[in-house]
């Protein structure tokens, strides 16, 4: 589930959302191929077999498998579950990792429940006609997120994984916090957080701090999707930070 997305260089590896596909970062690829060899990965459960255990260790597993070929260092830019699952990859292949993009996800939302969020999920009108259905059900841009990772069939389009699957992911956030994992990364981030994000209060700042070489930066104007809300301040703020850890 590797996509050779093209460029030369340094290995640039881009992870997606729960719920995303290696779809969403098309909008990025163009500009990203002037710092490296950008690589995208389909998350296990995500058009394909999740990981027996629905833990993050398991993910972390699936995606070192998954990008065994890529010899050099890689930057890793996530977003959200991807952004998470590349921080713990990080702390436990730290020979594999060049430096982090972490978008808009914290350590801790332990006490949290996923539970009303899947009952949301399953009521969702599915299949969806056509393309304007996604993006007037959903708006602009969470729709854009959707047509870019729903599965298109001759009914429309529908969602590429079990909601019990991603349920269950995200309830492991609530059941646990990644803090050690983090304070074990050493490479180079940036912690891009939106103004309008949806992590617990002060997370994304608190882990800029205890970072021995971290960015922190406050998006306005952005929710949780921040590269498709601001993609102008995204672009510029990731290529500040490549320009950083990579020279040129």
């Amino acid at each position: 589930m590797l996509h050779d997305e093209g460029g030369a260089g340094v290995p640039i590896l881009l992870l997606h959302g729960l719920m995303g596909s290696a779809r969403t970062w098309r909008h990025q690829l163009d500009w990203l191929r002037e710092y490296g060899h950008v690589y995208t990965l389909d998350a296990a459960g995500h058009g394909r077999p999740a990981p027996e255990e629905l833990t993050t260790e398991a993910f972390v597993a699936d995606l070192a498998a998954n990008t065994a070929e890529i010899i050099d260092p890689m930057v890793l830019i996530g977003h959200s579950m991807g952004a998470l699952h590349g921080w713990v990859f990080a702390a436990t292949y730290p020979e594999r990792v060049r430096a982090l993009v972490i978008e808009d996800i914290a350590p801790d939302f332990t006490g949290r429940t996923a539970a009303n969020w899947a009952a949301m999920i399953e009521a969702w009108p599915q299949p969806f006609p056509d393309a304007d259905a996604v993006l007037s059900f959903f708006g602009p841009v969470a729709g854009r997120y959707f047509l870019n990772s729903f599965e298109y069939g001759p009914d429309g389009y529908r969602l590429h994984g079990s909601v019990a699957t991603f349920r269950d992911i995200a309830e492991e956030w609530g059941a646990r916090d990644f803090w050690e994992q983090w304070r074990a990364v050493r490479v180079p981030a940036l912690l891009l957080e939106g103004a309008n994000t949806i992590t617990p209060p002060g997370q994304m700042r608190q882990m800029a701090a205890v970072h021995p070489d971290a960015d922190y930066v406050v998006v306005p104007d952005a929710g949780h999707l921040v590269h498709d809300d601001q993609p102008g301040r995204y672009r510029a703020e990731v290529e500040r930070f490549l320009h950083r850890v990579l020279g040129g």
